[in-house]
């Protein structure tokens, strides 16, 4: 699931391929912290499982990879279809489904619901974080665990200290990719939220030399956890002890709660 974005043009020229994917793979593509956790969860859950916000298939790749029946849910068909494609050309068992986390119905149920990188924080207010929380329920098996991951991206620390200190790097047909955090602040809150925007510059270098250059801002949601685990549980869940992802050089760590849907009487 892609944030909203604001954005400016910088340049009339653009790359000769989708640059939705491009960027996707770029700034998210080579996080790597959290796979372990979410490997070890699939394990322990054996069944069907759901991810939340997937994009171009990070995590549910991964997952698939190791065995496991993985449906990919995201509200941006691009990505979606990447996903596919790129599941198709590994032989991977990954069914990727168009929708949006607070409205999705696809009729089944899964033992493991996951919602990576600060998906749910994507959402806008306590509203949608309860649509989906309901979705969510009404998607888990009986004793099935739903695991968002939420991050706070400022950690109390001053907004340079919290940048990552070299840009997200990458290639595509030739041209080579740079997105840089330039700026990380805290806006006026919007129904009772903290938003964080992280305001990015992408550049994009062509074979010959050409550079193409956007600006992006990505909003965050930021508010504790014991907040969500509460509308939660107000819905029936069960919270179980969090779990977390480490802090990396680039990226501030994660708190996941753990919440497990109700049991059958």
């Amino acid at each position: 699931m892609r944030a909203a974005r604001s954005r400016a043009r910088l340049s009339v020229s653009a790359p000769p391929f989708d640059e939705a994917v491009a960027w996707h793979d770029v700034e998210c593509g080579a996080y790597e912290a959290d796979l372990p956790l979410w490997r070890e969860l699939a394990a322990a859950r054996p069944g069907p499982l759901l991810e939340l916000g997937a994009g171009t298939g990070r995590v549910a790749l991964d997952l698939a990879a190791c065995g496991h029946e993985v449906t990919a849910l995201d509200a941006d068909p691009v990505l979606v279809a990447a996903l596919a494609e790129r599941a198709r050309a590994r032989g991977l068992c990954v069914e990727g489904v168009c929708a949006d986390a607070r409205s999705f119905a696809l009729d089944r149920r899964f033992a493991l619901v996951l919602a990576p990188m600060q998906v749910v924080q994507l959402l806008e207010g306590a509203r949608g974080r309860d649509a989906m929380l309901l979705r969510v329920l009404d998607h888990l098996e009986p004793g099935g665990l739903f695991a968002p991951a939420l991050a706070d991206p400022l950690a109390g620390l001053p907004a340079a200290d919290s940048l990552p200190p070299l840009p997200d790097t990458g290639g595509r047909d030739g041209w080579v990719l740079a997105s840089t955090p330039v700026a990380l602040r805290e806006e006026d809150a919007a129904r009772g939220d903290r938003t964080v925007a992280i305001d990015r510059l992408r550049r994009a270098v062509s074979p010959g030399g050409e550079t193409v250059e956007s600006a992006t801002t990505v909003r965050l949601s930021v508010f504790p956890a014991a907040e969500l685990a509460a509308s939660a549980v107000a819905h029936g869940f069960r919270r179980l002890p969090d779990r977390s992802v480490p802090e990396t050089g680039a990226y501030v760590g994660s708190t996941v709660l753990m919440l497990e849907a109700p049991r059958r009487a």
